[in-house]
């Protein structure tokens, strides 16, 4: 097979499933994980996907795909992201068992939890990868279907998963915050945070700024004792309020 073969089934496989890791390519293509870092450079450089660590994801081209593009998601708002995820790496002690969701900002939690010896129980396929190259985390990946561009595991295999273990705390995203609690667009990753929350003994919520005052499809949790809100600015006075009248807790990043 010819680099310029090789990395045509490579971009066809990307534009098929919207996100592949460095190590299957490498497999299902026959080549070194050189050969395909270069076959996806020459695809970055076209425009056609993003590289990240791990692997590469489509480059979304319309208003919905972008909201469900991965990695450009990951580049949004992306200090506040790190103090938030700083705070929050700062709570994970080595021997915890961790559950990490499909999040952003929660992927940034992962890389800086990559070199403590925690448990790391994930339906991220980005997360899993991650901690698949490098770290000293024991990883534990779900079942489940692939969700698009998000590399997110979901379904009824994925939620059978969370029915079976127990974990110290669950760390997790969302698409926005009001005064009934944390949102979500999908309803299938909302039924899998559900499945995490109920696993674990404590949960964080990884939200920056840009989530205040959004609803999306369906309310994911309303705010509850074991419940921790981790964000960047202070919310408005009605979610704060919310907050604390639920036993919940907030804690501001940088203060």
């Amino acid at each position: 097979m010819t680099n310029k073969q090789r990395t045509d089934l490579i971009e066809r496989h990307i534009r098929e499933h919207k996100y592949a890791d460095l190590h299957s390519l490498a497999e299902l293509y026959s080549g070194s994980l050189s050969t395909v870092r270069r076959a996806l450079d020459a695809l970055e450089a076209r425009g056609v996907i993003r590289r990240h660590h791990g692997g590469a994801s489509l480059i979304a081209t319309d208003a919905l795909t972008q909201e469900h593009d991965f990695v450009g998601r990951i580049q949004r708002q992306a200090d506040q992201k790190y103090a938030i995820a700083a705070l929050i790496a700062e709570q994970v002690q080595p021997g915890t068992t961790v559950i990490l969701d499909g999040g952003t900002t929660t992927y940034a939690v992962a890389r800086l939890l990559a070199e403590k010896r925690v448990q790391v129980i994930t339906n991220s396929l980005p997360v899993a990868s991650l901690f698949g190259e490098v770290g000293n985390a024991e990883t534990i990946v779900t079942g489940g279907s692939i969700l698009g561009r998000l590399g997110t595991l979901v379904g009824p295999l994925c939620e059978a998963s969370f029915d079976e273990i127990h974990a110290d705390v669950a760390i997790l995203g969302g698409t926005g915050i009001t005064e009934s609690g944390v949102w979500n667009n999908n309803a299938l990753v909302i039924a899998i945070q559900r499945k995490m929350i109920a696993a674990a003994d404590r949960t964080l919520f990884a939200l920056d700024a840009t989530k205040f005052g959004r609803k999306a499809l369906s309310l994911a949790a309303p705010f509850g004792r074991g419940m921790t809100i981790v964000t960047d600015t202070r919310p408005a006075p009605p979610v704060v309020h919310a907050i604390v009248s639920a036993g919940a807790t907030l804690t501001l990043a940088g203060r």
